[in-house]
């Protein structure tokens, strides 16, 4: 390596480092409460550092938006490496969503809470801590719910899905469009403000008027009717993460 293609890729990682705060602090608000603002800017740097190793200008898209995909990507891997979410969570939530698609293809209709506790067994109070706590275990991304691939570097300029990939991705995409459109409205309502507004749960509740974790509850709902209706997409390669605190 040249002196001068050094200097440049310092000069690069000096510019960026305030992105690498601005996506900590952006995805801060989105993950569990026990993930650190400062493990975030470590990975992201560490993220930031590859960016500038391995970024080619001839791919199309500039560095900031090279580096905010290798930032990100990053971060959220380390926040998966250090998952100590108790096994008995993964499973509870694997039983939840069975439930709900037991409910729903025995009645055709969306399965309400009481009859999916009634279809585990347990009383209301302990399914609803069970889908609170499937969620507040969950890291960040809709995608995630179903996809376990870390988003960074497929989503990369040169790494694009061969055509069938990205025709069958697509597929996917459409059939979960589908069902987030047939989740009740107060649920759909709460996945819009969280995954396209972008809001967290305490702002939900401020929209909705209700309480922090009446949301929780909601959108771990709506979550666990979606994993129960796209089994057949996801079979058994559903993964255990998804969503925000």
């Amino acid at each position: 390596m040249y002196p001068t293609e050094s200097m440049d890729r310092n000069r690069l990682v000096d510019k960026h480092v305030p992105l690498v705060k601005r996506i900590a602090y952006h995805l801060l608000g989105r993950l569990p409460a026990d993930v650190q603002v400062d493990d975030l800017i470590q990975a992201g740097v560490v993220g930031l550092l590859e960016a500038a190793r391995h970024y080619d200008a001839s791919q199309g898209a500039s560095f900031e938006t090279y580096a905010g995909i290798r930032i990100r990507g990053a971060m959220l891997d380390e926040v998966r490496r250090s998952d100590w979410t108790p096994r008995s969570v993964h499973r509870n939530a694997r039983r939840v969503s069975e439930a709900v698609r037991l409910v729903e293809n025995r009645e055709g209709r969306e399965a309400q809470p009481h009859e999916v506790a009634e279809e585990l067994g347990v009383e209301i109070e302990e399914y609803q801590r069970m889908v609170a706590d499937s969620v507040s275990s969950r890291v960040l991304s809709f995608e995630d719910v179903f996809e376990p691939e870390s988003e960074g570097e497929n989503r990369l300029p040169g790494n694009e899905p061969d055509p069938l990939q990205r025709l069958q991705e697509q597929d996917f995409r459409d059939a979960l469009a589908r069902e987030v459109d047939r989740l009740p409205e107060r649920e759909k309502l709460v996945m819009s403000l969280y995954y396209d507004d972008e809001l967290n749960l305490r702002e939900i509740g401020e929209v909705l008027g209700v309480t922090e974790s009446r949301v929780c509850q909601l959108h771990g709902q709506a979550l666990t009717r979606l994993r129960a209706r796209m089994t057949d997409w996801t079979g058994a390669r559903v993964p255990e993460r998804a969503g925000r605190r």
